[in-house]
C-alpha cells in the first residue's frame, strides 16, 4: 500500500529540521508577526459567541458520530451523489487515487488542469502524478500560487505561504509572471495574482477541488474560502473531479450551520467566510457537465481502528492550533517534514504512515494544551501525543539513549534508597559542568539538553533530606 503525505518519509526529522530553521530571523519574523494577527482576530470574534463551547460540544458529537457510522454515511453520501448525476470512485491509497484521476482527465484528451483548495492533493503527490502523464497543474488559490511559483513547499494548512512577506512575493510575481514592473501594495499584487489566473480559468477545461465538507444526505460538496477563486475553479470547466478524504463527511446538510461558525472563527478569525461554495451532482446546461468524486482512503481506516486515537480524524483543517503553538510559532511548517504541520500534523502523519516514518513528531510539543483549548472540535492533540510517543518506546523505535536514559531513570526512581544513591551520584557528576548555580554544557549524548537550555544545578540537600531535618526539628 502506498500512503503519502507531502514529504515526510524523506524529509529530516523534525529536530534536525527545526534547528536549521531558527536561524532564519526572517522566516520567524513572519511567522510571529502573522499567526499573532490571526490569534487576535479570532480571540475578538470567539469572544462574540455565547454559546461557543456549545458548538464546540456539537461539533465534537457529530464527528464522532460520523467516525462510529462512517460506512453507513459513505455509502448513504455515494447513493445520493449519483443520483444527482455525479460519479463516486473508492481509492484505497495514494497511487490509487492518483491513477482514477490522471486516467479520468486523459479520457478528455485534457493537458491542463486548474486547481483549487486541495490539500489532500498535496498529501497524494498528484501535482508530481499529472506532470509524470504530460498535464500542466495551475493552482489558483493565492496563497497555493505562491507556494507553486516560487518551487516552495506550504507551511501553513489555512495559510500555505505564511512564511513569505510582501516583498518576498512581489519579487517572485516580477520573475515568474514574466512583468516588467509591479507595485508592492496589496492591491497590486492581487491584481497581477487576478490577471494571471484569469486567463487560465476561461481557458483550461478541468478542474480539479477539495472539500470541506461532503454532505452524506444530499451528496453535496462544501468549500469555504475567502477569494472566490475556488468558485471560478468549480463553475467554469467542463469536468471537475473533488478529492475528498473520507473523514471529510457530515450526515446532514443543516450540520452545516455548527461547522460554518466554527470554521471561520478558528481559521481566520472571520465571522463567515466570503465564499461558501455547495454543489451536487451535474446541472444541465450549468457548471462542469461532469463531476467526479474521489473518496480516499490513504491511510484513514487504520486510524479509525485505534479508538483512542481515532479522534484525529475529527480535524476540519482550520489550523487554529498551529497558530496557537509555541513549538510551530517558531519553526513554522517545513520543520515538519509533511504537508500537515502543526500540532494536528504531529499525530495526523505519524498514523497515516502506520508509524513508519515521522516518529520525531510526536516529540514536537511542550504539551502545553493550547492546542486543545482552540480546536474548534475538541480533540485532545496532548493526550494523543502521550499515545504515540508510548507506542514508539514501546516499540522499540525510541533512540537508544533515550531508552537507556529512561531505563536508567525508572531504577533511580523505584525506591528511596536508590534515588537518595542516585542524587548523590549525580551532585558529584556535576561539578565539572557547574558553574554560577547552573549547569551549561553536558558532554555526549546528554549535550541536547543544555545546547539551547541551562539546567539549575543539583542543590546539596534533596527534598526528601530537608523533610526529615525539618520532622527531627519539630520533634524536638
Amino acid at each position: 500500500m502506498s500512503v503519502r503525505v507531502g514529504l515526510a518519509g524523506t524529509a529530516p526529522g523534525f529536530p534536525e529540521a527545526a534547528k536549521t530553521l531558527l536561524s532564519n530571523t526572517q522566516l520567524r519574523h513572519n511567522l510571529r508577526h502573522a499567526t499573532n494577527v490571526i490569534r487576535k482576530k479570532r480571540e475578538r470574534v470567539v469572544a462574540e459567541m455565547p454559546d461557543w463551547q456549545d458548538l464546540r460540544n456539537t461539533a465534537h458529537e457529530i464527528k464522532n458520530h460520523v467516525l462510529r457510522h462512517l460506512d453507513t454515511y459513505l455509502e448513504q453520501f455515494e447513493m445520493a451523489c449519483v443520483r444527482a448525476g455525479g460519479h463516486v470512485h473508492w481509492a484505497r491509497d495514494a497511487d490509487e487515487a492518483n491513477r482514477i484521476i490522471v486516467g479520468l482527465i486523459q479520457e478528455r484528451g485534457h493537458k491542463e488542469v486548474i486547481k483549487v483548495k486541495t490539500m489532500t492533493s498535496d498529501e497524494i503527490q498528484l501535482n508530481t502524478a499529472l506532470q509524470s502523464a504530460g498535464i500542466t497543474p495551475y493552482e489558483t488559490d493565492l496563497a497555493d500560487l505562491i507556494v507553486q511559483l516560487g518551487g516552495d513547499q506550504p507551511s501553513h494548512i489555512v495559510v500555505p505561504a505564511l512564511h513569505r512577506n510582501r516583498m518576498e512575493i512581489r519579487k517572485l510575481f516580477l520573475e515568474k509572471m514574466g512583468l516588467e514592473s509591479l507595485g508592492d501594495r496589496p492591491e497590486d499584487l492581487t491584481e497581477a495574482a487576478r490577471q494571471y489566473l484569469r486567463e487560465r480559468f476561461l481557458r483550461v477545461k478541468t478542474g480539479i477541488s477539495g472539500a470541506n465538507f461532503a454532505i452524506a444526505e444530499t451528496g453535496s460538496i462544501c468549500v469555504v474560502e475567502s477569494e472566490g477563486n475556488a468558485r471560478m475553479c468549480t463553475t467554469l470547466p467542463e469536468m471537475l473531479i473533488t478529492l475528498v478524504g473520507i473523514e471529510k463527511i457530515i450526515p446532514k446538510f443543516r450540520d452545516l450551520e455548527v461547522f460554518l461558525q466554527l470554521l471561520p472563527r478558528s481559521a481566520t478569525g472571520e465571522r463567515m467566510n466570503p465564499y461558501n461554495s455547495i454543489w451536487t451532482g451535474v446541472t444541465p446546461g450549468s457548471g462542469p457537465q461532469a463531476f467526479h468524486v474521489v473518496l480516499l482512503d490513504n491511510g484513514r481506516t487504520k486510524i479509525l481502528t485505534d479508538r483512542e486515537s481515532r479522534a484525529t480524524l475529527d480535524c476540519i483543517r482550520c489550523g487554529a492550533c498551529l497558530n496557537a503553538c509555541p513549538v510551530y510559532r517558531q519553526t513554522g511548517g517545513h520543520a515538519y517534514g509533511s504537508i500537515y504541520s502543526g500540532p494536528i500534523g504531529a499525530i495526523l502523519t505519524p498514523q497515516l504512515q502506520s508509524m513508519e516514518h515521522s516518529q520525531t513528531l510526536p516529540y514536537a510539543s511542550s504539551l502545553c494544551g493550547a492546542c486543545y483549548e482552540v480546536c474548534p472540535v475538541k480533540i485532545d492533540i496532548p493526550e494523543i501525543l502521550l499515545r504515540l510517543r508510548n507506542r514508539i518506546v514501546s516499540n522499540g523505535d525510541a533512540p537508544l539513549s533515550e531508552r537507556i536514559a529512561m531505563k536508567s531513570a525508572a531504577v533511580a526512581l523505584s525506591g528511596p534508597r536508590l534515588l537518595r544513591i542516585a542524587h548523590a551520584a549525580a551532585r558529584l557528576g556535576q561539578i565539572p559542568f557547574k558553574k554560577g548555580g547552573a549547569i551549561r554544557s553536558l558532554p555526549g549524548m546528554l549535550a541536547g539538553w543544555t545546547e539551547v537550555r541551562d539546567l539549575s544545578a543539583i542543590p546539596k540537600q534533596s527534598f526528601r533530606d530537608w523533610w526529615k531535618e525539618r520532622e527531627r526539628a519539630k520533634a524536638k
